[in-house]
């Protein structure tokens, strides 16, 4: 879980490295373009992070960032191709929380996602949103949880995947409430919400920057959030914390990585970089109102220790549910 203290700590400790005259920023790199690989198509949240980085790091340092969306297998293929790739400062990788669980959740990866891939920062948490058709009559969590426990198995929730956050998150919400709902896993948020705005699923989870149009919209109710406090982007929905679940909190979120081996000097005037970008007052304003996230912008320390603690723990919840990916 990432406090609000932590995200300040982190990002006023990031912002004095602008203040250093450090040997990372006196690095010759980059002499030429810089491969950003997503392992997502374009859309989502995760490709527009690392396009929004990339026009701004362009005419900063005189090279091309060039997004390089390879999909597949939740993010493993993409996070294959960067884990092989020559650590020369010439690839970096964007991924989404999926690649926590994807240690577990798919066998034999051919790379270790602790070891094969180098933390450069944490760039953004951000709550999901557990979200019903504007038509159905669950006013709360609670209404959910009174439903299921009536009749076990009718109320139906779709998520962007088996093993997703979404998916873990609710099996773990259902096994500590003593309740059962019915998983209905979709290839992607796109198709999710479709079926959530028609009405052929009882409940959707996904990112609140994929869902809060709909709400705000209203053609979707928000009767919860994921974090530990409600979400400044749906102020209205009550967290699950304060819904019978205290202390509860699972994030979405987003981070950079580098091949293992990539020259430190070229780590270090990256990370500075991604700083100084990321503290820019329009950056802020569209990663918060339009992609919905929470800044964090960590060492690269802090993102290795949480990678470590989010592989625990729902490596965890899919192993003692079986989960296996789609």
């Amino acid at each position: 879980m990432i406090s609000i203290g932590f995200r300040r700590a982190a990002i006023a400790a990031a912002a004095a490295l602008l203040a250093l005259p450090a040997f990372a920023q006196k690095v010759d790199w980059p002499t030429k373009p810089v491969r950003f690989i997503v392992p997502f198509p374009p859309g989502g949240t995760t490709d527009p992070m690392a396009r929004l980085v990339g026009s701004r790091l362009t005419p900063a340092l005189g090279q091309q960032f060039i997004v390089d969306n390879r999909p597949g297998a939740s993010g493993s293929l993409g996070a294959g191709i960067a884990a092989k790739a020559t650590p020369d400062g010439y690839t970096f990788l964007f991924v989404f929380d999926t690649h926590a669980v994807n240690p577990t959740l798919i066998p034999n990866l051919p790379f270790d996602t602790v070891k094969d891939l180098a933390p450069v920062t944490l760039v953004a948490t951000a709550p999901m949103a557990i979200v019903t058709n504007a038509a159905k009559p669950y006013k709360s969590f609670g209404d959910v949880i009174k439903a299921a426990k009536a009749k076990p198995d009718s109320v139906t929730y779709g998520s962007v995947g088996s093993g997703s956050l979404g998916h873990l998150t609710l099996t773990l919400v259902q096994q500590t409430g003593g309740f059962k709902i019915v998983h209905v896993p979709y290839k992607g948020g796109g198709p999710m919400t479709v079926d959530a705005l028609a009405g052929h699923v009882d409940l959707a989870i996904g990112t609140v920057a994929l869902l809060t149009p709909y709400v705000k919209g209203g053609k979707l109710r928000a009767i919860a959030v994921t974090g530990n406090q409600r979400s400044n982007a749906l102020p209205d929905a009550p967290s699950l914390a304060e819904q019978g679940f205290p202390g509860f909190s699972a994030l979405a979120w987003w981070a950079i990585f580098a091949p293992a081996g990539t020259p430190g000097p070229i780590m270090d005037k990256f990370h500075a970089e991604l700083v100084r970008v990321f503290n820019q007052p329009d950056v802020r304003k569209q990663m918060a109102e339009t992609l919905g996230m929470d800044l964090v912008v960590s060492s690269p320390a802090e993102l290795q220790k949480f990678l470590v603690s989010e592989i625990a723990r729902w490596g965890k919840v899919v192993r003692e549910n079986n989960i296996r990916a789609d």
